[in-house]
């Protein structure tokens, strides 16, 4: 495992994936992009990242980006930013890329990410995060971040590691703030209490982050959501303090009108990560007897929808 210099695999090199590529690249790590729907526009006219935290660009000859996984090197460290709607296809994805001791990072949505690369590539080779960024990809390879910014990373079984501290040094000497979760599970559900009401509310409604808590009632509807969040992890002994709300509600007030990914993938008419963000704490919840009216109705919802 070669976690001081390591050969980096970005499977899913899409809004989330395409960014901490960049960066990643733009630092002088060893790179490699799976994006099949930007591979050729990339390879003529490179990247173009808008970034508050400063606009760069990549030339085409400093960037290797691929349409098909089987054409990339094996990877040291193999990073997992797929939408969560295309996990049936994990496998096909990243198999390619896997060696016998490549450390795969997971930074999809939700819940279950882990589990399920674990159980196709083996359980010690797997470590979650979450990304905290308000970013969209508004044409091939030109991305737009407006927002935050951070990586929260740890091992599923919790605890910090030397290698996870390796991972996020990496990530952190390439300008994106990275830290060491003491528990992952804790930190998916502080990620779900933003999620679930933000992203599934701003799909189901076509709202962006600040139409919803422009008013009385949706801001209403936004706590009643977290609230019902907050209630579904405590039988897991995950618990927080309902202040948590109010800090996710000032921060989504620096977003600006922020389109959600569930959003944008409605409007495109594309499939939504519903089940990831929405339904696996849902059936958590149900198994615990925990009742969630309000996320039971958005989960209909969407469902129709998509």
């Amino acid at each position: 495992m070669n976690l001081e210099d390591p050969v980096i695999a970005v499977i899913g090199a899409g809004a989330v994936g395409g960014y901490y590529g960049a960066r990643l690249i733009q630092h002088g790590h060893r790179v490699h992009l799976l994006t099949p729907s930007d591979c050729e526009s990339i390879r003529r006219t490179g990247m173009q990242i808008h970034s508050r935290d400063g606009d760069f660009s990549l030339s085409a000859n400093q960037i290797n980006v691929y349409g098909d996984p089987r054409a990339m090197p094996k990877a040291d460290l193999v990073v997992v930013t797929l939408k969560t709607t295309a996990n049936d296809r994990l496998a096909e994805l990243v198999g390619p890329v896997v060696k016998e001791d490549s450390i795969i990072l997971t930074l999809q949505n939700g819940l279950g990410n882990e589990e399920l690369l674990q159980g196709l590539f083996g359980e010690g080779r797997v470590v979650g995060g979450m990304a905290f960024v308000c970013i969209n990809r508004t044409a091939s390879g030109e991305i737009w971040h407006t927002d935050h910014g951070m990586i929260r990373l740890g091992e599923p079984r919790g605890g910090p590691s030397e290698r996870a501290r390796k991972i996020a040094r990496h990530f952190s000497d390439s300008g994106v703030p990275c830290d060491v979760l003491d528990d992952l599970t804790r930190g998916r559900w502080d990620k779900l209490i933003w999620n679930v009401p933000f992203n599934g509310l701003g799909a189901a409604l076509d709202m962006t982050t600040d139409q919803l808590i422009a008013s009385n009632e949706g801001l209403s509807l936004v706590r009643r959501i977290c609230e019902e969040v907050i209630a579904a992890c405590r039988p897991l002994n995950v618990r927080f303090d309902l202040n948590v709300i109010e800090e996710k509600i000032r921060h989504t007030q620096t977003m600006g009108a922020y389109k959600t990914s569930m959003q944008i993938d409605r409007q495109m008419g594309r499939r939504m990560e519903i089940e990831a963000i929405i339904g696996r704490p849902l059936r958590v919840a149900r198994m615990n007897s925990v009742e969630m009216p309000s996320i039971s109705m958005l989960h209909s919802m969407l469902s129709l929808l998509d």
